[in-house]
């Protein structure tokens, strides 16, 4: 297993796992379906070594972005010091390996290396099967919270509640 920076010939292999994660999500009647992410989006993640990716046997396994604001969704935490982690997508074949504890790991060690506090998460709705995986893999579950301004998120951050999670990290 390697972890390294997504470049720019991972995009459409990135974008296949956004589908397939998306058609998974379908199949869950309860859980928020994400949309179709913009691709300068992904670009722009990709030129700042913000995309990532996880490798098993010459395969992308797991891809998935970092930030380090996110004041829309953690209105109350914007200037905190944070590692945040978004839209983990994992390849069919690889899928109940566990990834997330993987990334966990992963950020905890690039937290060290930037002398970053917490690492973060969010979720939409009330998947309580997330929520649990998530607390599972080392989150404390902070709430479900309203969005007081959406504009600019992805689609599916709209009318619906964000479930937070995050690491507080001991420096």
């Amino acid at each position: 297993m390697t972890i390294t920076n997504a470049t720019s010939t991972d995009i459409d292999t990135i974008f296949e796992l956004y589908k397939i994660a998306s058609d998974y999500q379908k199949t869950k009647k309860t859980v928020v379906v994400w949309p179709d992410f913009e691709r300068d989006m992904v670009v722009s993640e990709i030129k700042e070594n913000r995309q990532f990716k996880l490798i098993i046997n010459n395969t992308v396994a797991c891809v998935w972005a970092i930030a380090f604001k996110d004041e829309q969704i953690w209105e109350t935490s914007k200037d905190d010091n944070a590692i945040y982690i978004h839209r983990i997508a994992t390849n069919a074949k690889f899928r109940g390996q566990q990834f997330v504890s993987k990334i966990v790991a992963w950020a905890k060690d690039y937290a060290k290396t930037n002398a970053i506090d917490y690492i973060r998460l969010d979720t939409l709705g009330n998947n309580t099967d997330l929520i649990g995986y998530y607390k599972k893999s080392g989150f404390d579950f902070l709430g479900m919270f309203e969005l007081k301004n959406t504009d600019g998120l992805p689609d599916h951050y709209h009318n619906q509640p964000v479930c937070l999670f995050q690491i507080q990290l001991e420096q």
